[in-house]
């Protein structure tokens, strides 16, 4: 996948499992574009998916909200694809910077409604944005940013439970998550690692995303977290899914490795690797 295209391939996927679970418990929800609009293609496929669920269900209301200072035809090419929508979905087009997304927001109407967002910046992402993406009912956000923009820090002085950023290696590029679902999280990583980009392992050596991948280097990392106290396998693998590049599948490999090799004890000592297995680290 080309750099450049990441970050809408990784937010339509998203939006796509994200709008069902969200017009199950609402009838309406919000979908907020904010970044440059020189690229429609996030715009225009957000707007497809939403036609596409607004189909399938009867009875919502679905609000497409694109905040982009854009090109000149920008306007133009949503316009053609906003043609042919049913009227259960609803276009904002609105000029200016991400930092306007407060204003944006209360324009559409999106008051109570769960709010997906898709940020990107070339630097860092303004706070005031970021702020207003975690305001929504079940919000998230997929971030882009400058490599070596806190994100993670970021997101959680935002507001959101749970955070997650990946460094992507050789493109100077950092993505960011925020969410209040461990489920949907883990469903971002997972997409992450299918996109076939390399990222930085917590040493921050390159890591080429496989069905498996080596234990060891998310191994060091769990040891390191254990050195605060024991941790239950549920904390350590939203660990390595909130803190490093891994998904929690890795984690669970990992912890197995740190087992065979006496490094770490379990309590209970027999059975499955359940969530609520206690794991400290061996002294």
């Amino acid at each position: 996948m080309p750099t450049d295209a990441v970050g809408h391939q990784l937010f339509v996927p998203h939006l796509r499992s994200w709008l069902p679970a969200a017009l199950r418990r609402v009838r309406r929800a919000t979908v907020a574009l904010g970044y440059d609009g020189s690229d429609p293609r996030p715009a225009e496929e957000a707007l497809r998916v939403a036609g596409e669920h607004a189909v399938r269900l009867r009875g919502c209301r679905i609000t497409v909200l694109v905040l982009a200072d854009g090109t000149a035809d920008l306007p133009t090419r949503l316009g053609a694809v906003e043609a042919g929508l049913p009227p259960e979905v609803a276009v904002h087009l609105m000029p200016g910077p991400p930092s306007r997304l407060p204003v944006a927001l209360r324009a559409a109407g999106a008051a109570g409604a769960p709010v997906l967002s898709y940020l990107d910046a070339v630097g860092a992402v303004d706070p005031v944005a970021l702020t207003a993406a975690a305001a929504g009912r079940h919000a998230e956000a997929l971030v882009l940013a400058g490599a070596g923009t806190p994100l993670r820090p970021a997101l959680t002085d935002a507001g959101f439970p749970l955070c997650t950023e990946v460094e992507l290696a050789d493109t100077g590029r950092r993505i960011g998550f925020g969410t209040g679902s461990d489920r949907s999280l883990e469903a971002l990583k997972d997409n992450l690692w299918a996109a076939g980009l390399r990222y930085l392992d917590p040493h921050g050596v390159p890591l080429s995303p496989a069905p498996e991948v080596d234990p060891e280097p998310l191994g060091r990392a769990l040891l390191a977290e254990l050195a605060h106290g024991p941790r239950t396998v549920t904390e350590l693998r939203r660990y390595a899914v909130t803190a490093t590049a891994y998904r929690a599948v890795d984690a669970s490999r990992a912890l197995t490795t740190l087992l065979d090799e006496g490094l770490v004890t379990r309590d209970p000592e027999h059975g499955r690797l359940g969530g609520d297995v206690l794991v400290t680290a061996a002294r």
